[in-house]
């Protein structure tokens, strides 16, 4: 039986146990019988696949793909997966361009097939690459089984963590929008910073605006560079997993008012 990880509570106590259990817990988690299969199997059999045809015609090793960027519920979309893998990124009328998540682009970028004379298949060192990062989502999303707000926070720790180094490369205004496309990202976010359900109908810069003064008076992030300090990151996803409780709670209390005036009505004949 495959080991499943232990969150005994949630909100911020169950975040600061995962944390502290973490090494412990992934060690036990990555050694499981079917993570070993299928990272053994990819690494020994991703040199050999040299185009997205090959790659989507087996279910093994496009489990582990798409799995390592938290795409595996597009595991039987292999058409859409061959088309966005085909297509590339350097093209501005790809489509991984065009789909609002992403996650797709980064998927074709990392798999190479269509923008360059070899794909990364063919490269040492990346199939061991790709494992690493399918062990770590595979765990996510097995705490996500226990609690779908603690996977949403180690997301965001990893990724956020991940965009603040690479801002020198990349404008303010574009990070951001790779925020607002990345939709597991984009729900702690949204959260952490009390954007109401409606703010996704608004014009996509006034988003970008919103986000942006919202993370300087809030947050004190003046810059995405800022996240790059690890102390600021833990204070966003506390932040986050506080305002997720308290709404979880209101929710709640909100229910039990409803149902309580429901049981405490007369019956009508």
């Amino acid at each position: 039986m495959s080991f499943q990880p232990i969150v005994p509570i949630g909100g911020l106590s169950g975040w600061n146990f995962l944390n502290s259990t973490l090494a412990t817990q992934k060690q036990a988690f990555d050694s499981g019988p079917r993570i070993t299969r299928d990272t053994e199997y990819f690494e020994q059999k991703i040199s050999q696949i040299a185009s997205a045809e090959d790659l989507v015609a087996d279910r093994r090793l496009l489990r582990v793909a798409l799995g390592a960027f938290g795409l595996q519920e597009d595991l039987d979309n292999r058409f859409l997966i061959r088309k966005i893998l085909e297509g590339g990124t350097e093209n501005p009328d790809a489509l991984a361009n065009k789909l609002s998540d992403s996650r797709y682009k980064d998927l074709a970028q990392a798999f190479g097939f269509a923008d360059q004379a070899k794909p990364n298949t063919q490269t040492p060192g990346f199939g061991v690459q790709i494992t690493a990062n399918y062990k770590t989502r595979a765990f996510e999303v097995a705490v996500g089984d226990q609690d779908q707000s603690l996977r949403l926070a180690m997301n965001a720790e990893r990724e956020l963590a991940k965009i603040a180094m690479e801002s020198n490369s990349d404008s303010e205004d574009t990070l951001w929008l790779r925020i607002m496309g990345n939709p597991p990202l984009r729900k702690v976010l949204e959260t952490t910073l009390g954007l109401p359900k409606t703010f996704a109908q608004l014009d996509i810069d006034k988003q970008v605006e919103i986000f942006q003064d919202k993370a300087a008076s809030q947050l004190k992030i003046s810059s995405l560079t800022d996240l790059r300090d690890a102390d600021l990151r833990e204070s966003l996803i506390e932040r986050f997993l506080l305002r997720d409780q308290l709404s979880a709670t209101s929710s709640l209390s909100s229910n039990s008012i409803a149902l309580t005036l429901l049981q405490s009505s007369p019956p009508r004949f």
